[in-house]
């Protein structure tokens, strides 16, 4: 009987036996994945430091802490463009084509009903996008520029609209 009762004894008894198993099983069952957490953590984390002797930190961290939107300040003082040049610019692309139903530079008939809602109404349209027209304001070039290009290409087809002048700051006139 006593070889069954130590078969009966094994049998009833887990895979830790010693208390250093128990340590073991510890340290692989809680600490061991800490440590590896916290090193994966230090991984992903240290793209976001500087080498040392990489740069200036200041602006490094200004980089970081930015707001979201920026003003850029592009061709502040340049001369306005003509009516043409910014048709020939931005405009031509669809209109010397006639591509996804633009009117075509020039076609009398596809501008008549057009030119009759008025300069103000074909400025609006065109900065604000009409159709499958994109709107035009806020790019490259400023509305006063785009209702020139607009005048242009509607004088072309048999409008006879007057062409903006660009506003003129006191300060630069002097």
């Amino acid at each position: 009987m006593t070889k069954h009762s130590s078969l009966q004894e094994d049998s009833h008894t887990g895979p830790i036996k010693t208390p250093k198993q128990l340590l073991a099983a510890a340290l692989y069952a809680f600490v061991l994945p800490v440590l590896v957490i916290i090193g994966l953590v230090t991984y992903v984390t240290s793209a976001n430091k500087l080498a040392p002797g990489s740069g200036n930190p200041e602006r490094a961290l200004s980089e970081r802490i930015q707001k979201v939107g920026r003003v850029e300040v592009r061709e502040a003082n340049r001369a306005p463009k003509s009516g043409e040049e910014v048709y020939k610019a931005q405009c031509a692309a669809c209109h010397a084509s006639g591509a996804v139903g633009a009117p075509k530079f020039g076609d009398i008939g596809a501008w008549e009903a057009r030119i009759q809602t008025g300069f103000d109404a074909l400025v609006q349209s065109a900065l604000k996008g009409k159709n499958a027209m994109a709107a035009q304001g806020g790019g490259d070039f400023s509305d006063t520029e785009i209702a020139g290009a607009v005048a242009f290409l509607a004088n072309a087809s048999g409008a006879s609209f007057d062409v903006p002048k660009p506003a003129v700051d006191a300060s630069v006139a002097k």
